[in-house]
């Protein structure tokens, strides 16, 4: 493991701040803003993560890059070749990409704002034998006010088309509030249909969500565990996808944004229940296989040189 580096920005205006573990998937692990009793810890993350040792993928913001979710059995075809990729679940699926595992560069610093990157040919080589073609991924985060900002661009820096898909897996602390129940904290996502899972694979069937799984109504967590791909987003009148956590008696809400290019939402629960992952993909877990079948997966196929761009803006009100 790479010594652990840490940034921190702070927001001159409000005193509000974030961390964020650069050697370690540049995972923004803390983001405390400032509130009418004080700056509080908005982000879950295990108390040893800022030492580097712990799975990258359990706190604070992981980027999932080039793939989120799983690949089957680690292994994909494309462009007429086949790809191993390494087991990380129980199950033997890939999961979760390249970047929230690698040590990143950090290239812009500013106090309330800090700009990483990551490329595959400059950061990691070998991982040239596992992807199509070249990539790079720059992110960045800013904390402004009682904002956390974050500005997405990956493109393809190889000679080949690159499959790609992006998302996050935001741990949001629970209770919102100091004395608050978590299992009292509503939960709201405008989705509509979920995928059938088999082994935490999708089988490819859309299916209507069951009773007790909405939410779509902003529902109590009260006792529920997700671990559950959901699809059928809908946008608000502004064009963006709405999530959020509330308090029901302070009517703290912690919001969440992103555009329709987001085609995907994954809500889980982790064991311990301090938190809960609203996590926007821009495509489907084993993207190749289900395309490879049919179906509309959202997997983009950038050319070389090309570029995508996006953001997640996350508030607290």
């Amino acid at each position: 493991m790479t010594q652990p580096q840490i940034a921190e920005l702070t927001d001159p205006a409000s005193g509000a701040s974030a961390k964020i573990l650069v050697s370690l998937g540049f995972n923004c692990f803390s983001w405390r803003p400032v509130l009418e009793d004080g700056p509080r810890e908005m982000l879950w993350s295990h108390p040893d993560f800022a030492g580097g040792n712990e799975r990258p993928s359990g706190s604070g913001i992981p980027l999932l890059f080039p793939f989120p979710g799983r690949i089957g059995k680690a292994k994909y075809s494309f462009g007429g070749r086949e790809y191993q990729l390494e087991p990380g679940d129980a199950f033997g699926n890939a999961i979760h990409g390249f970047v929230h595992k690698r040590p990143w560069r950090v290239v812009d610093k500013q106090p309330g704002k800090i700009v990483g990157e990551f490329q595959a040919s400059l950061d990691d080589p070998s991982l040239l034998d596992h992807w199509p073609s070249d990539f790079q991924i720059r992110v960045s985060y800013e904390v402004r006010g009682r904002e956390l900002l974050s500005d997405i661009r990956f493109e393809n820096t190889g000679k080949g088309p690159l499959p790609c898909g992006f998302g996050t897996h935001t741990y949001f602390r629970l209770p919102l509030t100091e004395g608050g129940k978590v299992e009292e904290t509503l939960v709201y996502a405008p989705v509509a249909k979920i995928w059938e899972l088999n082994d935490m694979l999708d089988t490819g069937r859309i299916l209507p969500i069951p009773a007790g799984m909405e939410l779509d109504r902003g529902a109590p967590l009260a006792g529920r565990q997700f671990d559950t791909s959901y699809t059928a987003l809908t946008p608000e009148a502004d064009g963006l996808v709405h999530t959020w956590l509330r308090e029901p008696k302070s009517g703290r809400t912690v919001t969440q944004l992103f555009d329709t290019s987001f085609t995907q939402c994954i809500v889980y629960t982790p064991p311990h229940r301090e938190a809960i992952c609203v996590e926007p993909y821009t495509c489907l877990p084993d993207s190749f296989r289900l395309a490879a079948a049919g179906h509309k997966t959202g997997l983009r196929i950038l050319e070389p040189g090309e570029v995508f761009e996006t953001s997640i803006p996350i508030s607290l009100s």
